[in-house]
């Protein structure tokens, strides 16, 4: 069994015991990752580019930050689960997709999307 496979199984036991299969449905479970993933942004709000980069000295936002990554990360894994998709297939082929729409000679050391490049 894999890491994410072991990660996924606690999700599931944590939730089973709870009861709380019948509110995870893809589109509450969409919106819970969205909130999350704001609540990992709202970390950031104000801060400037050199406090942004200097988390990694203030520990206490740092637990913060790395709490609000393990509820993203919780969502992405739960939701990815529901809906029968291989996180790590579907992570590969998109690694793969952007390979093609960013190649090195054309977008390295470059902030521009794809189609801009």
């Amino acid at each position: 069994m894999n890491n994410l496979n072991h990660l996924i199984q606690k999700i599931l036991i944590f939730r089973q015991k709870r009861n709380w299969e019948k509110f995870h449905n893809p589109k509450n479970l969409a919106i819970s990752l969205s909130i999350e993933a704001n609540e990992l942004l709202e970390k950031f709000q104000w801060l400037n580019e050199k406090e942004s980069q200097e988390i990694i000295k203030n520990q206490n936002l740092k637990k913060e930050i790395e709490e609000e990554i393990a509820d993203v990360f919780y969502y992405i894994l739960l939701l990815s689960y529901d809906l029968k998709i291989d996180l790590e297939k579907a992570f590969k082929e998109k690694m793969k997709e952007n390979e093609k729409k960013y190649p090195v000679k054309k977008a390295k050391g470059k902030a521009l999307k794809y189609n801009k490049l």
